[in-house]
Order: structure tokens, then sequence, then C-alpha cells
């Protein structure tokens, strides 16, 4: 199988379905004339010509605005963040209209929409460029937040996204744009609302998604030396969560670990646990531990910035918490 790059995959996703249906235009900064500011959207200009490749000015609320009005009479917009940092700024359409208006209009009017773009940390770039947001689209009826953590689900779950007809905000990170995995080169789709179980193991499970699976991932290797067999689970799909995937591994493993970049308070390891707990409290021979970004702005230096992020070596000290814990 071919390896591309987690940005080639995006590119890809949104190119053949943009090739299908004439409906779909990507509209963002520095997508057209620039070829991205990440270089996604590379080459899409020269084929699909300005109408459907727009450049906008750098006013987020407003080309969002312009996008969620589209949507809402029949074309099918993509939209592209340079970051979620600024996607704030369009917080008001995205959140009081694109969510609502299916419900607002009994059922008459949809809005098939992707809002996409880097999200988190992405090394020194300071506490304004370095939020991470996936709780707070999570927490919105309306939307599916889908969070993709290697290219082979960027391409699966982006061209999923497309296609759905509801609004979809869809978190890379910039980080991983360069990493390269396995992508067939026929057509797939990636079922929203579906984790993905990336290692199987029979003594904890350990629950991640985007980045942070490097980490999950990293930590269950270090824990196999070791002789502790991690299950590791990849949301894919924040909203809707799939958490009976969860429960499932948790009654095999009874215990588990949860790695997220999110803030700690009413995160998304939060509502899982409050989820597990309730459903399957018996099945736990330990209590779920997590770990979360610090609750704080992240700082610019670097060694502070490596505090504030999860990392291997303190997940692998929680899974060891919950394997030598006594009952």
């Amino acid at each position: 199988m071919r390896q591309i790059a987690y940005r080639e995959a995006l590119r890809e996703a949104m190119s053949e379905e943009m090739r299908k249906d004439e409906n779909i235009f990507l509209i963002g900064e520095e997508v057209a004339e620039y070829n991205g500011a990440y270089k996604v959207s590379q080459g899409m200009l020269a084929e699909f010509g300005p109408k459907r490749v727009i450049d906008t000015p750098i006013a987020e609320l407003g080309f969002t605005a312009i996008a969620v009005g589209a949507a809402q009479s029949g074309l099918r917009p993509i939209v592209e963040y340079m970051t979620w940092n600024f996607a704030v700024l369009a917080l008001d359409q995205i959140l009081n209209t694109a969510s609502k208006m299916l419900a607002m209009s009994g059922g008459q009017i949809s809005c098939p929409i992707v809002f996409r773009g880097a999200n988190g940390s992405a090394g020194q770039l300071g506490a304004q460029h370095s939020t991470a947001f996936d709780s707070l689209y999570a927490n919105i009826p309306g939307l599916k937040v889908v969070s993709a953590s290697n290219s082979y689900d960027a391409k699966g779950l982006l061209k999923a996204s497309i296609r759905d007809n509801d609004p979809v905000v869809f978190f890379e990170s910039e980080v991983m744009y360069g990493d390269k995995g396995d992508v067939p080169e026929e057509e797939y789709i990636i079922e929203l609302g579906k984790c993905n179980v990336a290692r199987k193991g029979t003594d904890v499970t350990i629950v991640s998604y985007n980045k942070m699976m490097k980490v999950a991932l990293g930590a269950a290797a270090e824990l196999e030396k070791e002789g502790i067999s991690a299950e590791v689970i990849d949301l894919r799909t924040i909203r809707p969560l799939d958490w009976m995937t969860i429960l499932e591994s948790v009654k095999k493993t009874n215990r588990l670990v949860i790695v997220e970049e999110q803030w700690p308070f009413a995160s998304i390891s939060s509502e899982i646990t409050y989820r597990i707990q309730k459903e399957g409290f018996d099945y736990l021979d330990a209590p779920i531990r997590r770990i979360c970004s610090a609750d704080a702005p992240m700082h610019y230096a670097p060694n502070l910035a490596a505090l504030y992020l999860p990392d291997v070596p303190r997940t692998i000290k929680l899974v060891k918490e919950v394997m030598y814990m006594k009952k």
C-alpha cells in the first residue's frame, strides 16, 4: 500500500468529492493562490478554478457566514481555518446558525458544511495559538465533531464528513500534516460515530484521539516490554461518541486510562468517565484515570510547553497505578 502525508490525504478527500459533486467548494484564507497555509489545498485552484477554491480576507466571521448561507441554499461548502484559535471569531455562525438551523426550521433546512483546520498546540506558538477546542464544539447539539489521528483516517473521515447532511467540525493538527501513513488508492469511507481499536490488549484500555494517539500508542509499546497488554482505542469521532466500543473494551480489561490534549474541566474524558462508570462500574477493577493538558494557558517557554502536554512517561505511570492498585 502506498504511503502519503496527512495533508495529501485531506487533499485527496476534498478533490475526489469535488470531482463528483459540483456543489462542493472550498473557502478560506490562502486556500487558493497560496495553496493553503499548510499546503493542504495545493493544486486545487488549478483544477477547480477560483469559483470553487476561494481565497478570503482575514475575516473568519464573514467568510463563515457566506459558507453557512451557501449551505442552507443547497451548496456543500468546506471551510478551512488557518487554526481553530482564529475560528473563535466565527463561533456565532457555527453555534447560532449552522448547528441550530435544522431544529429551528422544523427539519426543513439542513446545513451540509464542513468546518476544518488545525486544532491544539503545535510547538512554541504561545497561548493564543495553542488551544484545543474539542470539548467546546462537542458540547454543541447539532454538530458532529471529528478528529483524525492519521492519514488513512483523515481521508476516510473527511469524505464521510463532506457527504454528511449535518454540519461537521473536523479537527486536524499542524504537527501531523507531514506525517505519512498507509492509504489505499481505491475509494473508501470511514463511518462517522465509530471508534477504532488501534491496538488489541487484555490488561488495560487506553482511549485517545488526534495527535495524542502517538502518546497512547507509544505508552502501549513501552508497557508491552514490561508484560502489560494495553488496548488502545482511537475515538475518531468525538460527537457522536461511540462509548459502547469503549465499554466493551473495559468489560475485557477492567481498567481505563484516557489521554487527551483538552483542558481537564468539562473535557471529553469527563464525559467518557461518567458514561463508563454509569454503565460499566461493575466491570472496573480500579478507578478510571486520565491525563489532560495542564489547566492553564499554554506558555511559550519550551520547558513549560513540555510540562503542559500529556506524554508517554506520565501515561505509563497512570497505567501502572490502575494495574497495581489494590481492589
